[in-house]
C-alpha cells in the first residue's frame, strides 16, 4: 500500500512573473519599433520601475518590497557622476501592456531620460512523495520533513532610453533555494523561501550593474556611431573640465612637456 502511495507522488508549481517584453511589446501585430540613435545628455535624469505583472503577482513581493528593492538600485546609481536623479517609481503608474507609449507618460510626469525597467519571474515546486505520507503515521506532521520545496528566481533590470526607444544595458540576477518543511508549515516555508530568494537574486542583479555599466562606457566608445554622448554646462562644472577627462589632461600634459623641452634644447 506504501509502494502504491508513493508512485503517486505530485509535483506542485507555483508561477509568479512580470514581463519586460509583454509591457513593451503586448501585440505582435503592432509594427516592429525600430530604435533610433539615442542622445544621452549628461548628467541623466534616471527613473526604476517594476514592470506590471501579467495576472501572476507574487503575493511576497509587495508594493513596499518592491519600492525597497527599486531604492537600493536607485542607490547604487547615484554614486555616478554622469547621474544626476533617480526617481523611484511607484507600480500604479505603469499599465498592464503599457509599451512606450506608458513610458512617454512617465517621461512627461517625472522628466526622466533614462528607465531601469525591472522584472521578475520566480517558480517554486513542491514535491509531495512518500516522506508526506510516513510523517502523519509514525510521529505527526511537525517532526519528520515530509516536502522538497525548490525555489527558483530571476530578477532583470533592461534601461532603456525612453526617447530613442534603445535599450542601453541589462543586469540580471538569478537564485535558486531548496529546503525541506512539514505539510503543516509548507505554506509558510514557501512564503519564506519566496522573500528570501527574492533578496539573494536582487543583490546579485544590483553587483552586475557594475560591471555592465562598465561594458556599456566602453561600448560607447568602440561604437560612436550608435550612441551620442552631450555633456552639459552642469555636467562639466560639475566633473570639473566636462570631456576632457584624466587620461587626456594627462596626455596634454605630456606633449606639452616634450615640446617645452624641445624648445629648450634648440
Amino acid at each position: 500500500m506504501i509502494l502504491v502511495v508513493a508512485a503517486c507522488a505530485t509535483v506542485h508549481e507555483r508561477h509568479n512573473s512580470a514581463s519586460v517584453v509583454d509591457f513593451l511589446y503586448p501585440d505582435t501585430k503592432d509594427p516592429v519599433v525600430t530604435p533610433s540613435v539615442p542622445v544621452l545628455a549628461l548628467p541623466l535624469r534616471v527613473g526604476i520601475a517594476f514592470v506590471p505583472n501579467g495576472g501572476y503577482a507574487s503575493p511576497v513581493l509587495t508594493e513596499q518590497r518592491k519600492m525597497d528593492l527599486m531604492q537600493q538600485v536607485a542607490d547604487h546609481f547615484r554614486k555616478y557622476p554622469y547621474v544626476k536623479s533617480i526617481e523611484v517609481i511607484p507600480s500604479p503608474y505603469l499599465r498592464p501592456k503599457g509599451g512606450f507609449a506608458n513610458l512617454d507618460q512617465v517621461r512627461t510626469m517625472y522628466g526622466v531620460d533614462v528607465i531601469a525597467l525591472v522584472s521578475y519571474d520566480q517558480v517554486q515546486f513542491t514535491d509531495e512523495g512518500l516522506l508526506s505520507l510516513t510523517y502523519w503515521t509514525i510521529v505527526g506532521a511537525y517532526v519528520v520533513p515530509g516536502e522538497k520545496n525548490d525555489t527558483q528566481t530571476m530578477l532583470d533590470t533592461v534601461v532603456f532610453d525612453i526617447k530613442s526607444r534603445k535599450m542601453l544595458f541589462r543586469a540580471p540576477g538569478t537564485d535558486r533555494v531548496s529546503g525541506r518543511a512539514t505539510l503543516v508549515n509548507a505554506s509558510e516555508q514557501l512564503r519564506t523561501d519566496s522573500g528570501n530568494s527574492f533578496d539573494a537574486a536582487a543583490k546579485q542583479m544590483i553587483e552586475n550593474l557594475d560591471q555592465q555599466l562598465a561594458l556599456f562606457k566602453d561600448k560607447v566608445k568602440e561604437h560612436p556611431d550608435e550612441y551620442q554622448v552631450v555633456r552639459t554646462a552642469e555636467y562639466q562644472q560639475s566633473t570639473g573640465g566636462g570631456s576632457v577627462d584624466g587620461y587626456w589632461l594627462a596626455l596634454v600634459g605630456a606633449v606639452g612637456g616634450t615640446a617645452l623641452l624641445l624648445g629648450r634644447r634648440r
